[in-house]
């Protein structure tokens, strides 16, 4: 059987997985990739390990943009696929190997056939983190080539090939790590009046977070803030000195995450008087909300319905989080969940997308983008 091309160009890129703003292996394969297209048609720039591509339009009225994400996760794979992983610790946990493949496809088919806009084509890196969307979006590379509109996906695993999920309005949740070290004083297990316990003021504060979404947030809004991850100790008769809670935030309005941060400073405050410990908080990498341009996604629903030979479907939000909002901060555009059929979830170390998925996505954005392209500019 013969393998499509962007199958096999996926299979590559999973398995050299890299971390956000490292995906050097990563550049350099798509750079390649690139150098191979009729050099007359494409324009390529790099931006530190992200790529932007611009292939000028038959008649151009305007830019259309399509982004792509570029890193891995920093995780174990467990499939049993013969291209898998040859990063240790390292796993295209999350698509973004299928987000690649897939924007390759559409590049090469729009330099092979313009559509009748200009279309820049993102490569971005470090969506996983530290977050790569905001200072590409702010970078004089991107400032240069800025699309009118930009569009993206995601992999979704509880839909079937052959289907697509969208809404418009907000798709995906702002999101927040949080980090909180609280220190005191380590000692012997036989002399607790000589030290200050962090167990027990970490397990005190860890039950009081658990309030603030239950007791603060209003029950018609969502929020969720969850601890995966406490760090105390190092043997059974050391009482330790110091503990490390690593969690996230997830709501659908900032106003709730700004609620949501207020009182994790104020319970944290009183933790330090309470316990007469210190405490130090770092809220790490923030993604703002995904938020769908309504016009656009509504036409593009109706239409992808009409003639995207997939079968749309109306999704709720999800808490998940995607730092593709900062570009829709500032542009109109939209993402859309693909289809992949596969029993494991993102972020999965067994997750196995059904790969079918590739060509029908490739097929259905250069439709799409050249039924755009021929619309008026509303500019």
């Amino acid at each position: 059987m013969n393998l499509h091309p962007f199958v096999a160009v996926r299979r590559e890129l999973h398995q050299i997985p890299e971390p956000g703003f490292e995906e050097v292996k990563t550049q350099r394969y798509l750079l390649d990739f690139l150098s191979r297209l009729p050099s007359d048609r494409i324009e390529v720039e790099t931006w530190r390990t992200g790529i932007i591509v611009r292939i000028p339009g038959r008649n151009p009225r305007r830019v259309l943009g399509w982004r792509s994400d570029m890193d891995g996760l920093p995780m174990e794979e467990e499939t049993s696929v013969d291209f898998r992983s040859i990063h240790p610790g390292h796993m295209h946990a999350c698509g973004h190997d299928m987000h690649m493949a897939i924007a390759l496809g559409i590049v090469d088919a729009v330099v092979h056939e313009p559509i009748d806009d200009d279309l820049v084509v993102l490569f971005q890196p470090a969506e996983e983190g530290p977050g790569g969307a905001l200072p590409m979006l702010e970078s004089d590379a991107f400032r240069r080539l800025q699309p009118d509109e930009l569009f993206a996906l995601h992999i979704g695993p509880d839909w079937p090939v052959g289907t697509i999920a969208t809404r418009p309005g907000i798709l995906f949740a702002n999101t927040s790590e949080l980090y909180i070290d609280l220190v005191g004083v380590s000692g012997h297990a036989s002399l607790p009046h000589r030290s200050n316990d962090m167990v027990i003021a970490a397990s005190q504060l860890a039950m009081q977070l658990q309030t603030i979404v239950s007791r603060n947030i209003d029950p018609l809004d969502s929020a969720i803030l969850t601890l995966g991850k406490v760090t105390i100790g190092t043997r059974q008769n050391i009482i330790p000195g110091k503990a490390r809670l690593e969690g996230t935030i997830r709501t659908l309005s900032m106003e709730s995450m700004e609620k949501v941060k207020h009182r994790i400073r104020q319970l944290v405050k009183g933790i330090e008087t309470g316990f007469e410990c210190e405490a130090h908080i770092d809220w790490g990498a923030n993604y703002c909300q995904v938020e769908n341009n309504r016009a656009l996604t509504q036409e593009f629903m109706e239409w992808a319905d009409r003639e995207g030979g997939v079968r749309v479907i109306p999704c709720r939000e999800a808490m998940a989080g995607e730092d593709f909002g900062y570009f829709l901060r500032e542009i109109p555009g939209f993402m859309f969940w693909l289809g992949v059929d596969t029993q494991h979830g993102l972020h999965h170390p067994r997750l196995n997308p059904q790969e079918e998925a590739i060509p029908t996505a490739i097929r259905l954005v250069t439709k799409y983008l050249r039924w755009r392209g021929s619309r008026p500019s509303e500019g």
